[in-house]
């Protein structure tokens, strides 16, 4: 991250932006789900978003990879049971990261980065 821009902007407008097109999305293509999402708030219609996010530093390798199993890993779950094995969920990375197939067109590596 540019150093200077201060974290927490850079979260903001990351989730705003894709809490945008999420809604657009869901507006267009799915207004049934869209609903999930109404609240009851002076400031907006839907929260896409948990309020204050959790943010962890990612200042390590073991870190890093502590984090992306247990993304990898979410769609598993028995109260979510999306697919049974990591890589055959379309919205992980971890076809990626297991096959070398980048679906979306823009992943990297989290190692390049180092």
């Amino acid at each position: 991250m540019d150093e200077s821009r201060k974290r927490e902007d850079v979260q903001r407008d990351f989730l705003k932006f894709c809490g945008q097109k999420i809604k657009f999305d869901l507006m267009d293509n799915h207004p049934a789900v869209l609903a999930r999402f109404l609240v009851d708030s002076k400031d907006r219609k839907y929260q896409i978003w948990e309020r204050n996010p959790r943010v962890t530093d990612l200042y390590s390798t073991e870190v890093i990879e502590q984090k992306l199993n247990y993304v990898h890993n979410n769609p598993l779950q028995a109260h979510w049971n999306l697919v049974s094995r990591q890589e055959d969920y379309y919205y992980s990375s971890a076809r990626f990261y297991f096959a070398g197939i980048d679906d979306f067109g823009f992943l990297t590596h989290y190692k390049d980065g180092f």
